[in-house]
């Protein structure tokens, strides 16, 4: 199979992919194109049908298919521009090629989170982690294969598990440096802080927001997620359950980065920046692997507001 991270720009392409995304454009001249978005387990690419002729047949989102085109480049990424475009047929491309996954193991990256929850010795909140981490056998399952995001970072099978360790692992390293950290609070923010991405995205290999994350996100569903354990906790401390429930409110740092409240304790504030950190350089890390390898200055980066170079 040719992966789509080892494309290169003037290469034919006569691959099956699958069909994540699909629309029916018209251009400024007034003609109808289609805009796809091509996955494998690897990552995505835009596809573009400039002429509809017989040779583009019927498909849909969700569909694997089987194209013919040429790499080219736009906007300094890499695009394919396709001529032929037949459904394939079962027997012809293995599902797994195109679940992209964790390159840690699983069960491995979740006995290490095991061991920082219980390294919590506050008993509400060693109640809490436990309620959802070892008796949610259902959320268990669901938090092991979840993506972290559509796109942006950890986009990929293992990848919200990946996430919650490394913020995790950050936030216990922050609370062994500054004194005025409380570890307990902390580190059981860290491993709630995006909880609600279970029911925000769906499953692979849709991986997409779903009605529920478009219209609440997953910052209030996990808010709502451990609002509903603690009820069934006897005696959780009031103040405790406001700092815990403020810490994955404020975790976006800003309210135009979607969270409804900024940083007011010192534990949502290294909450924050472990979690920015994460996602800045696990944004950086597929930045530079879905580049040649002989690519210095990479161009200009949104997500970094920078023309980034690999070092």
């Amino acid at each position: 199979m040719r992966y789509i991270k080892d494309l290169y720009e003037g290469e034919s392409v006569r691959e099956v992919y699958y069909c994540r995304q699909t629309q029916s454009l018209t251009a400024k001249t007034g003609k109808t194109y289609y805009a796809l978005l091509l996955a494998d387990k690897t990552g995505t690419i835009d596809g573009k049908v400039w002429n509809i002729t017989s040779g583009i047949e019927n498909y849909e989102a969700g569909d694997y298919i089987k194209v013919e085109g040429s790499v080219t480049s736009f906007q300094n990424k890499p695009q394919l521009n396709i001529n032929r475009i037949v459904k394939a047929r079962e027997g012809e491309y293995s599902p797994s090629d195109y679940m992209p996954s964790s390159e840690y193991d699983i069960e491995d990256m979740f006995k290490q989170l095991m061991g920082y929850i219980h390294s919590v010795d506050e008993p509400h909140l060693a109640k809490l982690l436990k309620k959802l981490f070892v008796d949610d056998e259902k959320f268990v399952a669901a938090f092991k294969l979840h993506s972290a995001a559509k796109s942006m970072h950890h986009g990929f099978i293992g990848g919200l598990l990946e996430h919650t360790l490394s913020v995790t692992k950050l936030c216990a390293g922050f609370a062994d440096h500054y004194m005025l950290l409380n570890r307990d609070l902390l580190v059981t923010a860290a491993i709630c802080h995006d909880i609600g991405k279970i029911y925000e995205l769906s499953g692979f290999p849709e991986n997409d927001y779903t009605d529920e994350g478009n219209l609440i996100g997953h910052i209030v569903m996990g808010v709502e997620m451990i609002n509903d354990v603690i009820r069934t906790i006897d005696g959780f401390p009031k103040i405790l359950e406001s700092e815990l429930k403020h810490c994955i409110v404020a975790h976006h740092g800003k309210l135009e980065y979607g969270s409804p409240k900024v940083p007011a304790i010192a534990e949502a504030v290294a909450l924050h920046f472990a979690d920015n950190l994460d996602a800045k350089m696990q944004s950086m890390k597929e930045l530079i692997a879905g580049v040649d390898d002989k690519a210095t200055w990479l161009g200009w980066q949104k997500n970094f507001e920078s023309n980034v170079r690999r070092t």
